[in-house]
């Protein structure tokens, strides 16, 4: 085999890479001695098939396959007697003209993953903002639960704001009923916002009783296009009016929630609110952390991973724009920050194989175990018939099970960063709190991430929310790269915990096409 480099350019590398045709052909033997046993053909006993016939009847597939693996192998000698590091999988393409008993030339050009110096972790140093939960705030807590198990009581007289209403509801069109416009005994609160504009309006002061046709119109935008802008009217029966029950916060009501006694309860809440602000302490650690290590390292990376990176930013938010108000108005705005969200794909990938380096010079390491379990929790995404498939592919996928890992090593080796920097704590408060990470997404602590000024708050926060998550593990594995499955851009508070991995009641008259025959006339 003849291997000769052609470009060798920064991160850019391309060979020349012949086969000579007596190993395709060895192979090619060899194939046709391991499958000869197992070919039946009458006139002949099983494994008796002359090798000219095994090769006639499947010449073509088994040269192919032998071909298939004389490149497998030219690329993995490739790789290794010119210790490369790909960034993505190598672009192979066979010369024109090639025909079975010549030789195979290849041409292959890939990029390599900069050489990083491990940098020295002297001098870190994190603020800690701690936020104690105070009583109030689980009582507060336990209160929004209240309204949320909101009970009502029949009342007397007139239904008023903030009151439940039991109704049947007939809707027509041109006085002619349609699908999904009917409902018996449909629980409403007046004021909650839950049905189409206008329908809970009309059925304030109604009493118990009371018949009553009303004229609404359905939002222009309205899946269902026979009725979206059109007027209608629903015919209504109020069988019941209830005003709210007021709810005691004592033990009985925890008891109807299933737990012993109020205390229980706070106990929980108090918990769960402990959990919510660590996690908020952490992701202002974090971006402090990446804006230290972005701050301070500065080195090519490679352009087809930056692009993978990109695509995935881009796919995210065009698919968002596409939800907005104007979608056009919203394409055009992210169109015209286009660069700015490439540099932030260009600053997550450099993350990404900075952290990679960090790991692999301080034997950071994903176990067997965390990587079993994350397979699980994985696969519990598909069908219980498809799981074992799913946990064979990517048993059987370096690639994949790399992109599986990913998120999970890069919080090992910043949890790791974390232990190592010189951390001073300070009590705040969670507005206080929230308020700085807010204050580090919208770019006022480093330039790197400074979004569009122009852009709106929703646009900016994820760009910023890019700019803080790296490009998980490619570096670390020394793998292809493929483009990363995780969002590039989830919600604010999640972005910096979550990386890109290369580097889902009431009645309501709708807005959604309904999914039910009686949710025509509720708004989702």
């Amino acid at each position: 085999m003849q291997i000769v480099e052609t470009t060798n350019e920064g991160l850019k590398r391309a060979y020349t890479v012949t086969i000579p045709a007596a190993t395709i052909t060895s192979k090619v033997e060899g194939e046709v001695k391991k499958i000869a046993p197992q070919v039946k053909m009458p006139g002949f006993r099983a494994g008796k098939v002359p090798a000219n016939l095994v090769k006639k009847l499947h010449g073509p597939a088994i040269h192919q396959e032998a071909l298939n693996t004389s490149i497998r192998e030219a690329m993995d000698k490739l790789v290794a007697d010119n210790a490369l590091r790909p960034a993505m999988n190598p672009d192979v393409k066979l010369t024109d003209g090639y025909e079975e008993g010549k030789d195979a030339e290849l041409t292959v050009s890939l990029e390599v993953l900069p050489q990083i110096e491990a940098p020295s972790l002297d001098g870190l140093k994190l603020e800690k903002l701690n936020v104690p939960v105070s009583d109030e705030a689980v009582t507060e807590a336990v209160e929004n639960i209240a309204k949320q198990q909101q009970r009502f009581e029949t009342k007397d007289g007139e239904a008023a704001d903030g009151d439940q209403l039991i109704i049947d509801f007939t809707g027509k069109l041109d006085g002619v009923e349609f699908d999904g416009g009917k409902a018996e005994k449909a629980p409403l609160v007046i004021g909650s916002g839950r049905f189409i504009p206008g329908f809970e309006e009309q059925l304030g002061g109604t009493k118990a009783g009371d018949e009553r046709t009303i004229t609404v119109t359905f939002p222009e935008d309205y899946p269902a296009e026979n009725l979206a802008g059109k007027e209608t009217t629903f015919d209504i029966v109020v069988h019941e009016v209830k005003a709210p029950a007021e709810s005691k916060l004592d033990d009985d009501f925890a008891k109807e929630l299933g737990l012993e006694s109020l205390e229980q309860l706070q106990g929980l809440l108090r918990g769960q609110l402990e959990q919510e602000t660590a996690g908020l302490t952490r992701t202002a650690m974090k971006r402090s952390l990446l804006d230290q290590l972005a701050a301070g390292h500065d080195f090519p990376v490679p352009p087809t991973m930056v692009e993978a990176e990109f695509s995935q930013i881009w796919q995210q938010l065009v698919q968002e724009a596409q939800n907005e108000e104007d979608p056009a108005a919203a394409l055009e705005e992210i169109e015209a920050e286009k660069d700015d969200y490439r540099k932030i794909a260009e600053r997550r990938v450099r993350l990404g194989l900075l952290l990679s380096e960090i790991g692999q010079a301080n034997g950071v390491e994903v176990t067997q175990q965390e990587m079993g379990m994350l397979l699980q929790q994985a696969a519990q995404q598909y069908r219980p018939e498809d799981r074992q498939r799913f946990v064979q592919y990517v048993q059987q996928d370096p690639m994949m099970a790399a992109q599986l890992r990913a998120p999970l090593y890069e919080d090992k080796v910043v949890d790791f960063l974390i232990e190592k920097a010189e951390v001073t704590e300070r009590e705040v408060t969670r507005e206080e709190l929230q308020a700085a990470i807010e204050a580090d997404a919208d770019g006022e602590t480093t330039e790197a991430k400074k979004p569009a000024k122009k852009a709106p708050a929703k646009k900016a926060a994820k760009k910023d929310e890019a700019a803080e998550a790296p490009a998980g593990e490619a570096a670390a594995e020394e793998k292809p790269k493929k483009a990363p499955a995780k969002k590039a851009a989830a919600k604010k508070d999640e972005a910096a915990e979550a990386p890109a991995d290369a580097a889902a009641d009431e009645a309501k008259p709708a807005k959604k096409a309904p999914a039910k025959k009686k949710a025509a006339a509720k708004e989702d």
